[in-house]
């Protein structure tokens, strides 16, 4: 159970702060489907710093010039999409849709060009095995990392910067009717591209996030299969709300939890289910729940419409 638990808050430490990136994007009135490959991006930087960073250097500095690199990656990432559906108008989904496509495909060339310099042997896979023991933390039987810590922080602060500052209510004014806030002098481009940018920070952090919890290495080709769109169905569930986002993810999982531990739950072995069945539950679940709270979810009135300033 304990390890049910500790799994449970490792998923959700992704899905969360990935979500919560993408409700920042979405309540400036832009949808970043593009999450997933930014995941990839900000997990490709932290890696690198990982893979190359010497022995002898202290966890202090290793942690956070990590998750800093991550965090600027994916923001950098990012950007294609606001320049593209801000500046230019394109169609935000299939911009979104290109970025996911791209990523993968970038990350692994960048990769494999890497190992062949370093190894003489081109892989998809780069090893951080040196860096990797520093985002552990022990409590008695329990193997936590830094980044559920970061979660409850990123969650805080979310909440605090929504809903108590005039920043929040900018940004939210720009999601549901950005010419009105236009009228109120407000910047809406500006807004806009501070809602992507905090978008693909937060994914970055949640993809290095992601792939440190894979031990020393992490097969590139393979993206993150698919936690971008799962924190995209988390934020919808959570109703584009930092907590309700944060519940949501715990809920999630948890059921993605049990794919990776069902054989250490007694409980569990009784049901003599397949262990596919257990894989699956997640996107299942995400279905069944999105099926069911979809219609009471009210998204931003102008998410995915490009600002035009002589609309009224």
């Amino acid at each position: 159970m304990g390890l049910l638990i500790q799994y449970t808050l490792v998923f959700a430490s992704v899905l969360a702060v990935v979500a919560i990136g993408g409700m920042f994007s979405e309540r400036s009135g832009v949808i970043n489907l593009g999450l997933e490959g930014c995941m990839v991006m900000g997990a490709l930087g932290g890696a690198l710093v990982m893979s190359y960073i010497s022995p002898s250097v202290p966890g202090f500095i290793v942690v956070p010039l990590t998750i800093i690199v991550s965090i600027s990656v994916g923001a950098l990432y990012s950007m294609l999409l606001a320049v593209a559906a801000i500046k230019f108008k394109a169609d935000q989904t299939i911009t979104g849709t290109a970025m996911n496509i791209l990523a993968p495909a970038l990350a692994t060339a960048i990769v494999k060009a890497v190992t062949l310099k370093k190894d003489g042997k081109a892989t998809p896979y780069l090893y951080y095995i040196n860096a990797h023991e520093f985002f552990i933390i022990k409590i008695g039987s329990f193997e936590l990392n830094w980044f559920i810590i970061l979660m409850f922080i990123v969650v805080i602060v979310a909440y605090i910067l929504l809903y108590k500052t005039r920043f929040g209510l900018r940004i939210m004014s720009c999601g549901e009717h950005p010419q009105a806030a236009a009228s109120n002098g407000i910047d809406v481009i500006k807004m806009r591209y501070t809602g992507v940018i905090i978008s693909g920070a937060l994914a970055g952090l949640g993809g290095i996030a992601f792939i440190n919890s894979a031990n020393s290495s992490w097969p590139f080709d393979a993206g993150v299969v698919g936690f971008g769109f799962l924190a995209l169905a988390v934020m919808i569930f959570g109703k584009w709300k930092p907590i309700n986002i944060f519940f949501g993810a715990l809920l999630f999982s948890l059921f993605r939890a049990l794919g990776s531990t069902y054989t250490g739950l007694d409980f569990l072995k009784i049901l003599q289910i397949n262990a596919i069945i257990y894989n699956m539950l997640p996107y299942i679940v995400c279905l069944v729940i999105l099926a069911i709270s979809s219609k009471n979810s009210k998204a931003p009135k102008a998410e995915g419409i490009p600002y035009d300033k002589g609309m009224r």
